[in-house]
Order: structure tokens, then C-alpha cells, then sequence
């Protein structure tokens, strides 16, 4: 069974109206201009990184991203747990997610093997209620690939035991189903200048481009990085590194003082790729 049950309690937007657009139609079209800026690869996606702010700082990379991005119809949407509330590492236990372009399915059995596979997997859905970071990227998979089906999974674990064996299972889960990708929903450094966040979010990303899942978490740590999604980044990156990913593409950086113009205070965004091996 690939979508949720209907009794199931489905997820409604928390922040269409001030991330994006509420309007179907205004909202679809933006979509739609930002992940034409990417040109869909041929090989299949195992790993896409996109930002998570509002559509007017990082829209353009999260389309860009996830428009070069060839996502497949099962998705394991991972992001950071904002809010602090539910599961160390929650797995969406309700029902469809909604946005204003329509319903996202819940892949049913793909949930329900990562919560058999063991205990550092709950079911929960107070991370989830009132967290944007998945939810932003909705629409971006809804309109690239209108096939997809979802498990939405938010992490507020750094303990290195949890994060290798979540990356474990996840790894062994794309292993099975080809027809699956990950998407890693993170921003990058948070309020300092510009030129300090492209200076840190480039040692950041230098381990995201090798693959190297340890290195990430360690740099992240012993420079004060503030990667808001480095915990499900880390996560996924052990399971690329499980299917023999060697290699990363850095498809863009920026930060919201390219709109803003105020570079004394920004956020970094980055755009990632891991073709499946």
C-alpha cells in the first residue's frame, strides 16, 4: 500500500501564506519558473540538498536543486527537528501531507520497514505538526516528479550511534528499491556576515562533496558551523556512502544577502546532488 490510510490524520500546511504562496496557481507557477533554472539529469538522484527559507531567499537554489535533481517516486524526506519536540528520530505516523498544489501520498510500506528495522525509528507526529523544513520543499517535489510518495522523517539526535544506524537502514533501503531518493532538507550557516559564511559553509560543503559523513559532523562541530540540517545530512550521507557514492556536486551557494542586500547578517544556501552509483 503506497498511500496513507484515509482515517489517518493528514498533515496540513503551517506555513503556506508566509514561506510561499497560499495561491494554487501563484504558487505552481513560481515553482515551476524556479526548477526550470535546472536541466534534469540522466542518472537517477540518490541524494538532493536544498534549502528551506522562504521562497524569496532560496527558492531559486531549492528549484535549481531540485530541477537538475532526477528524484524517484519513493522519497525519504529528511530534515532537522526546529521545534524540539517528538522523537529523537521521528518517522510521520499520520496520515498525507497537503499543500495548496494538492495531497503528497505517505509511502506506507516504506515507513513501516524503517520502523520495524529498529528501535532509534518512532513513530510520532509532534516533530512534524508545526516543523516547516520538509514542508517547504513540498511543492518543489510535487510539481518535478507528481509521482512521488513521501516518509518525512525529522532529526534532533546528535548521537553518533543513532545517526550511523539510521544511515545504515536508510542505506539498506535504497539498496532494495531502486526507485527511491533521498532529499535533505538544510540551510547553512545562520546570522554572520557573508564572507564568514562562505568561508565556513565551504569547509562544510568540501565533506558533503567527498561524501565523508564523519567529516561533516566533526567539522560542523569544531567550527561552530550553524548548519541547521547537518543531523539528517549527516545521516544520509552514511547511507550514500553505503551504496558506494564517491562524490558530490555543488550545484549552488548563495545567502539571503543576495537579496536583502545586507551582508552582515545572512543565511547560506546550498544546492547538492549524489547521483545514485
Amino acid at each position: 500500500m503506497n498511500s496513507a490510510d484515509a482515517t489517518a490524520t493528514r498533515r496540513s500546511p503551517v506555513v503556506a501564506g508566509q514561506f510561499y504562496t497560499a495561491n494554487p496557481q501563484k504558487l505552481r507557477a513560481e515553482v515551476e519558473t524556479y526548477l526550470e533554472r535546472g536541466s534534469k539529469r540522466t542518472a537517477s538522484t540518490l541524494l538532493a540538498m536544498a534549502p528551506h527559507a522562504g521562497y524569496m531567499y532560496s527558492g531559486k537554489t531549492a528549484g535549481y536543486t531540485l530541477g537538475t535533481s532526477n528524484l524517484r517516486d519513493t522519497i525519504y524526506l529528511f530534515g532537522p527537528n526546529h521545534t524540539g519536540r517528538g522523537a529523537p528520530v521521528s518517522v510521520w505516523s499520520g496520515g498525507d501531507w497537503e499543500t495548496p498544489l494538492g495531497t503528497v501520498p505517505i509511502n506506507i510500506s516504506a515507513r513501516n520497514n524503517l520502523l520495524a528495522s529498529g528501535a532509534f525509528f518512532e513513530a510520532d507526529t509532534l516533530a512534524h505538526i508545526n516543523e516547516h523544513s520538509l514542508e517547504v520543499l513540498l511543492p518543489f517535489i510535487q510539481v518535478a516528479n507528481p509521482e512521488a510518495t513521501i516518509v518525512p522523517i525529522a532529526i534532533a539526535t546528535s548521537n553518533q550511534e543513532t545517526l550511523a544506524f539510521v544511515g545504515a537502514m536508510l542505506g539498506g533501503a535504497l539498496q532494495q528499491n531502486s526507485n527511491s531518493s533521498i532529499v535533505v532538507s538544510s540551510d547553512m550557516s545562520h546570522y554572520i556576515s557573508a564572507d564568514a559564511a562562505k568561508k565556513l559553509d565551504a569547509l562544510a560543503l568540501s565533506y558533503v562533496q567527498s561524501v565523508d559523513a564523519q567529516g561533516l559532523l566533526n567539522t560542523v562541530a569544531q567550527n561552530n558551523i550553524s548548519m541547521c540540517g547537518v543531523l539528517p545530512m549527516t545521516a544520509a550521507l552514511i547511507a550514500c556512502e553505503a551504496l558506494g557514492a564517491k562524490r558530490a556536486d555543488i550545484l549552488e551557494y548563495t545567502s539571503s544577502g543576495a537579496v536583502t542586500g545586507d551582508l552582515s547578517q545572512v543565511v547560506g544556501y546550498a544546492g547538492v546532488v549524489i547521483d545514485r552509483p
